[in-house]
């Protein structure tokens, strides 16, 4: 786990490392989500954002920003462990925590070649599309069609205690 957690950084340390991939010319791929609980969608997910570039970034939202974006009783894990949870993720270079409502301000801050979204997304629906279009940031659409969820997973194990 020291591997994995080496992999998490504050976000000016995270932007020199992006500046020294960039300098040796490597593709800088950026994805971001809540990860709550991992399933297989996430990793499919993690997967295509990294078959686009040669270094991918993870943004974790903050326990803050996941209350905010999913309700009462979320996160169910912490933003700690989902940050390490991630990070121990093959397909993952580097990880950040951030608190924001959308990744806006992180797309500025590492200037992605890159802005890897969801299956449940389109090119008109993803928040950041006009910061990324004004920043020459390319977005792409990965991983595999949304029929996988944390919450259809919680509905899953309440059906299955039930039964």
């Amino acid at each position: 786990m020291r591997e994995a957690a080496r992999k998490i950084l504050s976000r000016d340390v995270l932007q020199r490392k992006l500046a020294e991939h960039k300098r040796a010319g490597q593709r800088i791929v950026f994805a971001n989500g809540c990860f709550d609980v991992l399933h297989v969608g996430h990793i499919r997910y993690l997967k295509g954002a990294r078959r686009e570039g040669h270094i991918l970034v993870v943004g974790v939202n903050a326990d803050s920003s996941v209350g905010a974006l999913k309700g009462p009783g979320r996160p169910v894990l912490d933003e700690n462990a989902r940050a390490l949870l991630v990070a121990a993720l093959r397909p993952v270079d580097y990880v950040v925590l951030f608190s924001e409502a959308t990744v806006e301000k992180l797309l500025e801050e590492f200037l992605p070649d890159v802005h890897a979204k969801g299956t449940d997304y389109t090119a008109e629906t993803v928040p950041e599309r006009a910061t990324a279009a004004r920043l020459g940031i390319r977005f792409a659409m990965v991983g595999d069609p949304k029929n996988h969820s944390t919450r259809s997973l919680f509905d899953s194990i309440r059906k299955a205690a039930h039964d």
